[in-house]
């Protein structure tokens, strides 16, 4: 479970100066069409651990979902038991992906009550959930696409994950790729949406913009999107929401949409504090990344300057590289993990940077473009 002193890179405002004060994503539920085998590739690849399982033994007789934990990051991988309900008809529509993006709150019931009098779409009102170990409440509001935010107040609970589960651990070995925290969560919206749902989280959240990117910053000779994060107060929650822009192809923004049938989640970026190590396990077990060109690294100290890391390992393992006024990052990027190219993983490693990488744009566009290329959708 995470606690109060939830990792950031960010600067820290004092939450309470917030009408929603946030501690951080609480976890990151996926709707998919097999829940036990996607939680064996999660565990097998990724290194997460199995915390938590709910199912018809524990009286939950129209789904299961199992329980994924690494550092402080939380996913739950859920699959219906049967062929028609909301479950089924959200894998049938997007495939394999993010239905809940949950923020951990103290106050549920005034994170529902302060959304909903700003314009919020309420989703499910104030749930309290009690067994041995405590209660937890929950509410849940609408955002963009059928994805939904869930306000989760854990802090009279003590069990596993929260009623309802029961504890589970992995029945395979697991070794952890050291993931730390969630970074940010990017959503894709369609043509000329960005600013109505930057707008809603401003409104309604009470987030505020910390970027703009517009299709100058982020495009290639053939296609471009827009994209402006926002952030809650402390900046431990952002996120990114992303648009198509004109171009003379089709983005990748564009062919997200158009496999996932509508707007949602297309990638979330996990933190770690040794990105090398990370990603050289993860090829070892065969997690897919995104490759750039040699030559990216050929002038890469001139644009970056200094920094700790060996640029021949830097350019074996395919790791990108920028920097800001405060620092600079590490990141890369992988394959889509879904059978439709829609969702995929960054991985990040912060060393003062509080940017998103702008230096590698087009590097990383490019890439993606080449992808797109081979499966003719671009």
């Amino acid at each position: 479970m995470e606690t109060a002193t939830h990792p950031s890179t960010q600067s820290n405002t004092n939450p309470q100066e917030d009408f929603l004060p946030l501690l951080g994503t609480d976890y990151v539920e996926f709707y998919v069409g097999n829940a036990k085998q996607a939680a064996y590739y999660y565990q097998s690849a990724w290194g997460y651990e199995l915390v938590a399982y709910a199912g018809p033994e524990t009286g939950v007789k129209d789904r299961v979902s199992y329980v994924l934990q690494q550092g402080k990051i939380r996913l739950i991988l859920t699959a219906s038991l049967f062929p028609d309900g909301f479950i089924s008809d959200h894998v049938k529509k997007h495939g394999d992906g993010v239905r809940v993006l949950a923020l951990w709150v103290d106050d549920a019931a005034k994170a529902l009550e302060e959304t909903s009098k700003r314009g919020a779409k309420v989703h499910e009102g104030l749930q309290v959930k009690s067994d041995e170990f405590g209660e937890v409440r929950t509410a849940s509001i609408h955002t963009y696409g059928d994805t939904i935010h869930t306000f989760v107040e854990r802090k009279n609970y003590r069990g596993v994950f929260m009623p309802g589960y029961q504890a589970a651990q992995s029945k395979v070995p697991v070794k952890s790729v050291g993931l730390k925290f969630v970074d940010h969560c990017v959503g894709n919206v369609g043509w000329g949406e960005m600013n109505t749902w930057v707008k809603f989280y401003e409104d309604v959240l009470g987030f505020r913009v910390i970027i703009s990117f517009d299709d100058q910053d982020i495009s290639t000779e053939y296609s471009a999107l827009m994209s402006k994060v926002v952030a809650n107060g402390n900046e431990f929650v952002k996120f990114p929401i992303n648009e198509p822009a004109k171009g003379k192809k089709r983005s990748q923004i564009e062919e997200y949409l158009d496999f996932y049938h509508g707007s949602g989640v297309q990638h979330i970026a996990v933190a770690t504090d040794n990105i090398m190590e990370t990603v050289a396990e993860l090829r070892s077990r065969g997690v897919d990344f995104l490759e750039v060109p040699g030559t990216y690294y050929d002038d890469l100290e001139a644009r970056v300057g200094k920094i700790e890391e060996d640029m021949d390992e830097l350019r074996k393992l395919n790791i990108l590289v920028d920097r800001d006024d405060e620092g600079y990052l590490l990141q890369l990027f992988t394959r889509p993990v879904e059978d439709r190219p829609t969702l995929f993983y960054e991985i990040i490693q912060r060393r003062g940077a509080r940017a998103f990488g702008k230096g590698n744009f087009k590097a990383l566009f490019e890439a993606i473009e080449r992808e797109q290329e081979r499966r003719g959708t671009l």
